[in-house]
């Protein structure tokens, strides 16, 4: 098969494994299963490394919270970066030899020991290919061009251009009517090449002539063309070719086996390519009991015109290339099929997503951009893929990628619907050839993020933000997604490089309105229905279709939406009608065109201003699933789970913080609502909404990068005494945390807020009765804690570098704080990086409660403001449950005692101001680290440890009932 597949383009395309969730897997909120939990891209160095360790590594990710790795043999970039070490063998420890088969035996196993779940790649490097012989017809193949201009007397006399480079496929000669050089930006990679410029000629498309039959057996052509001032023709030659293109390659004089070639790229637009890749496994790895355990180790059940036409066809072919992967994994080995689809390939990425059973996408490539996760997710969606992969966490520098930019970064992602996190990546952590301490480094230093036990947050931070994570993604796989609307998007490549907003306008996130993308290609699938005016109805159950102007409309496509407004379904065009998406066929575009008008006069097609979409979804008589009011920028996902009755709402708030109110309109205004905290595994009832005829209304506050996530009950699923029998519909500021007291009734915690004693605060309930706050101004005020010692465990290379197994050479130093700072700005403390054991105490109860003629107060919370990695707190030698790291909070009132109490804060560097000071004495397979080589910028010192002193905020009991 014939197509166009630059290496450049397959470097990021990753081809993995994974299996679609079951309900039965998903475990509970407060304790998900691992099929909810996060993963680890691994990176194994090469075949030849310790399979024990391999193993260890596995199972030292579970007992941290993970849910099993995606197996990724690396071989430094297939090559790419710097080749095989010194000592290396790639030949004897190549993809697929016998060693592989002992490591990737060893990594099934200690999934199946562990209990976790498995992906892994179908070749080395990012997947694209497998150890082959150089005359297999399932390698790469590519579409080579070839042209020249036509002499101005009109003749062409001589040998095509191009010709030996390949076996010609076809000459076409055509009249230009324009050219220009084109100059394209440069690539900022030190993996990656791109050509700096080309020629774009706009052709006559009426003096298009394919020639190919008048080319002789040697190459020859002999041709006559008009002539004039505007006649100048140019000659195009197509040639088909194998360029041999690895994704495993070093330097090799013997060629006996094919092992010795490395490996190679497998063509992407044909059946056959994925043919070559099966062969290769069902003969060199699925042996000696490896496809039994594989097995079960993983069966869960669970122009422009012709430039168009082409990329279509590209995209059918690449679509037989993942179905033959998806029915073979299917069949054989009862597995499904996880690809990043259409990564960097020049084609319409949400026409082939529905292909694979659980697409993925990367962070690195879409650039923490919801808008193009959208674009991604829709077709997924549409199609009722239960699982959206995301490889999170790619981003430049190593050894410096704190939670809170990782938390912030998957906040965005699962707002557009990701709802499987894959964390890049876990080193292996044993011994290398001629590397130094820290070990292993994916990438030399370039990249984040390495995460193993040479991090100080492996143990003191890791397990609560994966507990967060599986908790986030419990939510997001129970019942169906529902989205507000879908927009139409039709391109003839997707533009993977800036992923540019398509919907521009912002009246839909004002109002709360979620939507996603999908393509008229994705029309055809089964669930692209209208049921009750809805799209989709067993699936996102879109409200509305809108279609915006800069758009391109096919013919395939509005003739299906003649369908869908004739069945109900409200159609909105913004901003007026789309333009074309044009073919060649030459009355494609007036067809369109007459077929829109045509559309335009349904009385459920409505053409409505840029930004007046939401008015207009309004005055139709729709609402969105959560509706919104807020000062700042709230961003939502929604979800239905049938089989128990329960919704779940997800808020992140993408910017600082704000207030507002959040309104479900649904049958979820006649549940229960509950706060999840993902962090604890916690759930709630809410002590303050209102219910209208409308909908049910919820206040809600939420700090910059937050997630909130509430559950809808049905009341007859929840006990009597999870089932308060009243609340608030009104609270003042003074009430700063309720809980149920189990009996029907609520336990309000009121804190001291200054104000005037002529202004009462009360608390209003469902019932219409009040609880007036008559003392709020006598409970003790909120006090800072002061006078740190902190403890700095500092973590260091060995004294032998090359002992690169060795976590770290801890010692200790202490420092009195007057006041909290980062530690680059403690100059003893500047270039080192590990452990803080921050301690502090206080007296309790606070010593001004007694100038009130009133009790102590009964419990407090402590508020840690700013958390630059990660904390772990306890009190009196008590350990407080995870905190919020947006939102570091937490009621102490269990651990407090009359007297002193004491507060340690445990808070993890990250690695890189340490090794940014040994950088030059580093090692990385013999070599001095990329990052220092390739001429990359090197990072700054980072900020680290605690900064702002902790808040204690006493408060008083209030207890509430309706008696």
């Amino acid at each position: 098969m014939v197509g166009s597949q630059p290496l450049s383009t397959l470097l990021c395309a990753a081809i993995v494994l994974g299996r679609a969730a079951s309900p039965t897997l998903l475990g509970t909120f407060e304790n998900p299963g691992v099929i909810c939990r996060p993963r680890f891209r691994y990176w194994l160095p090469d075949s030849g490394v310790d399979p024990d360790i391999v193993a260890t590594d596995i199972k030292n990710s579970g007992e941290h919270g993970a849910g099993g790795i995606e197996f990724v043999p690396f071989f430094n970039y297939g090559g790419e970066s710097g080749g095989p070490p010194p000592e290396a063998n790639w030949v004897a420890n190549g993809f697929g030899t016998p060693a592989f088969r002992d490591v990737f035996r060893a990594a099934l196993q200690a999934h199946k020991d562990a209990g976790l779940f498995m992906d892994f790649a179908m070749g080395p490097n990012q997947g694209q290919g497998v150890p082959a012989a150089i005359d297999d017809p399932g390698l790469q193949w590519d579409l080579v061009p070839y042209s020249r201009e036509v002499a101005t007397n009109g003749t062409f006399h001589d040998k095509l251009p191009g010709w030996g480079v390949g076996e010609l496929v076809a000459v076409v000669s055509a009249r230009v009517i324009s050219h220009t050089n084109v100059s394209l930006p440069e690539v900022d990679s030190p993996y990656l090449t791109a050509q700096s410029s080309y020629l774009s000629l706009v052709l006559d498309h009426t003096t298009l002539s394919e020639i190919t039959d008048q080319v002789s057996e040697e190459g020859q052509l002999s041709l006559s063309f008009p002539t004039g001032a505007d006649c100048r023709y140019r000659i195009f030659a197509y040639y088909q070719r194998q360029p041999l293109n690895k994704n495993l390659r070093f330097t090799n004089n013997n060629m006996e086996t094919i092992w010795d070639n490395g490996s190679y790229v497998v063509d992407h637009y044909s059946a056959r390519g994925a043919q070559t890749v099966i062969q290769f496994w069902e003969k060199n790895i699925l042996i000696d009991g490896i496809k039994e355990l594989l097995m079960e180790v993983g069966n869960y059940d669970a122009g422009a015109g012709y430039i168009n036409d082409y990329r279509g066809v590209l995209e059918d072919c690449y679509r037989e290339y993942l179905q033959t992967f998806s029915d073979w994994l299917h069949n054989e080995l009862h597995l499904n099929y996880s690809a990043q689809v259409s990564y960097n390939l020049p084609m319409d990425m949400e026409a082939s997503i529905p292909v694979v059973d659980t697409p993925e996408c990367e962070s690195l490539q879409f650039g923490d951009s919801v808008d193009a996760y959208r674009q991604f997710s829709g077709p997924a969606v549409l199609a009722g893929k239960r699982v959206i992969s995301n490889e999170m966490g790619a981003t430049t520098g190593a050894y410096d990628y704190p939670f809170p930019r990782l938390l912030f970064s998957v906040g965005l992602a699962v707002i557009g619907g990701v709802n499987q996190i894959v964390l890049h990546g876990q080193s292996y952590t044993g011994d290398y050839y001629e590397t130094t301490w820290p070990g292993y480094t994916a990438f030399s230093y370039t990249t984040s993020e390495l995460y193993s036990d040479k991090q100080p947050s492996w143990d003191h931070g890791l397990s609560d933000v994966l507990g967060f994570l599986s908790r986030v993604q419990h939510t997001q796989r129970h019942g169906s997604s529902r989205i507000d609307v879908a927009i139409y998007n039709k391109v003839s490549a997707t533009d993977s490089v800036n992923f540019p907003p398509i919907y521009q306008a912002n009246d839909l996130i004002k109002a709360g309105w979620s939507w996603t993308y999908i393509s008229p290609d994705n029309f055809a699938l089964p669930g692209a229905t209208v049921k009750d005016h809805i799209l989709g109805p067993d699936g996102p159950r879109f409200k509305a279709l809108v279609v915006t102007k800069n758009s391109n409309m096919t013919l395939a496509g509005v003739r299906k939406m003649h369908e869908y407004a004739t069945r109900g379904l409200p159609i909105l065009f913004s901003g007026g009608f789309p333009g074309i998406y044009v073919s060649g066929d030459e009355n494609g575009a007036a067809t369109i065109r007459a077929k829109l008008t045509e559309l335009s006069a349904s009385a459920n097609v409505h053409i409505v201003g840029e930004g007046g979409v939401a008015d207009k979804l309004t005055a139709l008589g729709l609402s969105p699933y959560i509706g919104i009011q807020t000062n700042g920028k709230w961003l939502t996902t929604y979800r239905e789970d049938s089989s128990t009755g329960i919704d779940y709402g997800l808020i992140f708030c993408d910017s600082n913080t704000s207030s507002g109110y959040i309104t479900v309109t649904g049958p979820a205004k006649k549940k229960i609502p509950y706060y999840l905290n993902a962090w604890t595994g916690d759930k709630a009832p809410i002590f303050t909404y209102n219910v209208t005829e409308s909908g049910l209304t919820i206040p809600v506050s939420l700090k910059g990068n937050q997630t909130l996530i509430v559950a809808f009950y049905p009341p007859g699923i929840l006990s009597e005494s999870d089932a308060p029998q009243i609340h608030a519909v009104e609270t003042p500021a003074s009430v700063i945390g309720a809980t149920s007291d189990r009996r029907g009734g609520w336990v309000a915690h009121v804190a001291r807020k200054n104000g005037s004693e002529n202004q009462p605060e009360r608390i209003q309930l469902s019932s219409g009765n009040y609880f007036d706050l008559l003392h709020r101004q006598q409970i003790a005020n909120s006090f800072n804690l002061s006078k740190w010692h902190l403890i700095a465990e500092h973590w260091e290379a060995p004294t032998d570098l090359y002992e690169a197994r060795i976590t770290a050479r801890k010692y200790n130093t202490t420092h009195d704080l007057p006041s909290l700072m980062s530690w680059s700005k403690i100059p003893s403390l500047m270039n080192s990086s590990g452990l803080g054991y921050y301690s502090t105490a206080f007296e309790w109860p606070p010593a001004d409660y007694t100038s009130f003629d009133h009790d102590p107060p009964d419990g407090a919370y402590i508020i840690f403001p700013s958390i630059l990695h990660a904390i772990q707190v306890t009190i009196n030698g008590h350990r407080v449950p995870p905190l919020d790291y947006t939102d570091a909070r937490a009621d102490i009132t269990a651990y407090l005692k009359t007297g002193r109490n004491e507060v340690l804060a445990v808070v993890p560097t990250t690695m890189w101001n340490y090794i940014r000071s040994i950088l030059p004495n580093i090692r990385d397979q013999g070599r001095l680290p990329g990052l220092l080589t390739e001429g990359l910028p090197i990072p700054e010192v980072s900020e680290n440890g605690l900064i702002a002193e902790a808040i204690v905020i006493p408060y008083s009991k209030l207890s509430i009932t309706d008696a």
